[in-house]
């Protein structure tokens, strides 16, 4: 699911431990599965995966289940976990210089580092069927001219909103601009509805907000910029933090927010999910997330893209977002990969027709029912740039840099010019 990158430690160290892990495999006598033969002959592989919630919980063992009947000499040993139960362990296994045979990735900053620390299976070459996905779903795991992951899901991050409850308030239409959004926000506040749900412990849905106005305000390249010139002080940048600053300043959050995780009873999705709040920022996974902690509001949903900035040079069509993908460690067994292209091209149909999940194989977009996500794979098909997750996008320390200061910013313990300043700061040092 979302974006996200808690605390990481640099992969780079880890390289002699894989030069070591490989060479002491060769000793030993790989076999062509990657040393995952056991003594009956069996091929297993582990999956990791971050299927804790619906749709996923139920659908991703399905597909497992399907893959070994039809192949029966293949067990395959998967651990699912929360968002950031994941992260944390990945991060741990990986201190000792290994990796899940397959395991779940965003792409971006975290995975080059894994690619660049020697362990993670280059794909360019094996994935014969990757012209059948979509550019734009494999971008986030090409590093260097080479694709080192498999994406079975992509979308954007916008808004999911409460039609009864924006009626309610008297809201006619979803705002187009800041100001126009801002005005909202008061508008239900004086109904006495709370304007947005929040999961400030988790931190990574709060950096949405400042992402996205940095792009509003300074623009795509701008971003894209400073991420190379790892210089974050450009003024479009601290007003991005003073706009935000503006939405905090109104106490547009439910009570407890800073408390409050995303897919837990009682937070952000639930909230929403329950009629609590009228609306969130989050991604295509959104309305997925708010059924299973909360309630479908069905046709009481509806979804609108961030709004443009009075003054800013950004764009309404360049979005920002990101998928999920599955990436393999450096000497998985070959039949991970089959198991990958069996889950992405053989049940792109139940992925979509489960609503959590937008497409990734290319023309599959036909097949969507829901009229939200119809909403966001147009906007995705429209969209004259694309900006990954700023905690995925960037090296782990700058992400998380980015998760923290912004959370600060929420919580009135940093200004706009420090947010700038300490990010900038994680990325001279990264």
């Amino acid at each position: 699911m979302a974006s996200t990158v808690p605390s990481r430690r640099s992969f780079l160290a880890l390289a002699g431990l894989t030069t070591l892990s490989v060479a002491l495999t060769a000793a030993c006598g790989a076999d062509e599965s990657g040393g995952n033969l056991s003594a009956d002959g069996k091929v297993t592989f582990e999956w990791w995966n971050i299927a804790t919630t619906e749709p996923g919980k139920s659908l991703f063992p399905q597909i497992a289940t399907a893959f070994t009947a039809a192949h029966p000499n293949i067990v395959i040993s998967t651990t699912s976990l929360e968002n950031e139960a994941f992260k944390s362990k990945l991060t741990a296994t990986t201190s000792s210089g290994k990796l899940p045979d397959v395991y779940q990735t965003w792409g971006g900053g975290v995975l080059q580092q894994q690619v660049d620390a020697g362990l993670v299976e280059d794909l360019t070459d094996l994935l014969d069927w990757s012209a059948q996905l979509t550019p734009v779903s494999l971008q986030a795991y090409q590093i260097g001219g080479r694709t080192y992951g498999v994406p079975y899901d992509i979308g954007m991050v916008g808004f999911w909103y409460n039609k009864k409850l924006f009626a309610k308030a008297g809201i006619t239409a979803p705002p187009a601009t800041w100001a126009e959004y801002l005005g909202v926000v008061k508008k239900l506040k004086a109904a006495g509805i709370t304007p947005i749900a929040l999961a400030g412990k988790e931190k990574w849905p709060g950096h949405y907000y400042w992402a996205y106005l940095a792009m509003r305000v300074a623009g795509l390249p701008a971003l894209q910029k400073a991420a190379t010139s790892k210089d974050f002080t450009d003024p479009g940048f601290v007003k991005a933090g003073v706009h935000l600053k503006e939405l905090v300043d109104l106490q547009p959050f439910q009570p407890g927010f800073l408390g409050a995780g995303y897919a837990t009873p009682g937070g952000q999705a639930a909230s929403v999910g329950n009629g609590k709040a009228a609306m969130e920022l989050m991604g295509q996974w959104g309305p997925s997330v708010q059924k299973d902690a909360g309630a479908d509001l069905g046709a009481d949903l509806g979804f609108f893209p961030f709004p443009t900035v009075d003054g800013g040079v950004g764009q309404a069509t360049e979005v920002f977002g990101g998928g999920g993908g599955f990436a393999l460690r450096k000497g998985a067994p070959k039949e991970a990969l089959d198991f990958l292209k069996f889950f992405v091209l053989e049940n792109e149909s139940k992925l979509l027709a489960s609503n959590g999940y937008l497409p990734v194989v290319k023309g599959a977009e036909s097949r969507l029912t829901d009229a939200n996500k119809k909403v966001v794979a147009e906007s995705l098909v429209k969209a004259t740039g694309f900006q990954l997750f700023l905690d995925q996008a960037y090296p782990p320390a700058v992400g998380q840099e980015v998760n923290d200061s912004v959370a600060d910013l929420i919580a009135g313990k940093k200004t706009p010019e420090q947010v700038t300043a300490s990010i900038t700061e994680a990325a001279k040092s990264a």
